[in-house]
């Protein structure tokens, strides 16, 4: 995917502020900084200027600000930070949790989305949350994934929305079926709509969004050896292999079930575009194992484009300058690349 080098004209991406403690600032502000080697593509911030200028000063970088509104972001990108001010001013303290915070971390996401809405920005690249802190603020959702599904129904009532996960790598792109919810209840929740119904979502954002024009997909067992013909449970017999059977009769180029202990060397990933997986650290785990740093979580099935890094707030990074960009930067580029696919 040729996306070393990108232009800075045209629509920006926006930026979400995230967990103020965590490295969001600093990924932020090491990106601007090193925008011009690394060739990014204009974007601005939507958070507190005093935050992101106490975090630059500890991090010893040259950051100049400017405070503007999302349409003069780009005019503005080449030699300044353009940051949205969304939210009151907050005090920098790097690794330390601030309950106080979550209302302009929750904003700011709104706020991002709402500029996709009305056109100002071409996609939202969202920095890590602390969704801990946010629930002892009363966010109601499992997690990003689930939100930005949720503002999606609110902006664009009437559009299917089925927000879908997918990390994406040089080497590797993997969905979790099922996501944020606890292992034991993944067998009870899995069933053959949901993993139809993703496969689906999945298969059309690749050819539509990704270029594929008859994505690959390989659906992994839930259990061990796919079940071993039932001798080690039902649901891949039960669940998953009539789905399979329902998506080639769509036409979709689907396969499974694998077992998963095998689907992610080397030659094995030739054989598929994209593994689908029944549950979050089935496939998350070989997805971050292969390409930590340059892979990118990119939610499908939303009629916005929105992208992330795919680690966490690193509270011990945060303030350091030990924080690796590459994920972030990544995340940047993949959302400008999706709304200009003559790019990818």
């Amino acid at each position: 995917m040729p996306l070393s080098k990108m232009r800075s004209s045209g629509k920006p991406v926006a930026i979400t502020l995230g967990e103020p403690a965590g490295i969001g600032p600093d990924l932020t502000l090491q990106a601007w900084f090193n925008r011009k080697k690394l060739g990014l593509p204009a974007f601005y911030v939507r958070g507190d200027v005093e935050l992101l200028s106490q975090r630059a000063e500890k991090l010893e970088l040259p950051v100049h600000f400017e405070s503007c509104s999302p349409d003069q972001a780009s005019d503005r990108f080449s030699h300044a930070l353009p940051v949205v001010q969304t939210g009151p001013s907050l005090t920098d303290m790097p690794g330390e949790e601030d309950p106080a915070a979550a209302a302009s971390v929750i904003n700011s996401i709104e706020a991002c989305v709402q500029d996709v809405f009305d056109g100002v920005a071409i996609g939202v690249v969202t920095n890590p949350i602390n969704k801990a802190a946010l629930y002892k603020a009363g966010f109601k959702h499992p997690g990003h994934t689930e939100f930005l599904g949720a503002l999606a129904e609110e902006f664009w009532p009437g559009q299917p929305t089925k927000p879908v996960m997918m990390i994406a790598g040089p080497d590797l792109m993997v969905v979790p079926v099922t996501i944020h919810i606890p292992l034991s209840d993944v067998p009870q929740r899995l069933t053959e709509d949901l993993i139809v119904e993703t496969a689906e979502i999945v298969s059309n954002d690749m050819t539509s969004r990704f270029g594929f024009k008859n994505p690959r997909l390989a659906l992994c067992g839930l259990n061990p050896h796919a079940g071993e013909n039932g001798a080690l449970g039902t649901e891949d017999q039960n669940v998953i292999v009539p789905a399979v059977e329902r998506l080639k009769a769509m036409g979709i180029a689907a396969s499974g079930p694998h077992p998963a202990d095998t689907m992610f060397h080397p030659e094995a990933r030739l054989k598929y575009d994209c593994a689908l997986g029944m549950y979050h650290d089935q496939v998350l785990v070989p997805a971050k194992t292969i390409g930590f740093d340059d892979s990118v979580n990119v939610t499908l099935g939303l009629p916005f484009i929105r992208t992330s890094p795919d680690h966490g707030t690193a509270y011990t990074l945060a303030g350091t300058g030990m924080a690796r960009i590459e994920s972030f930067c990544a995340a940047i580029r993949m959302a400008h690349a999706l709304a200009h696919p003559e790019t990818l």
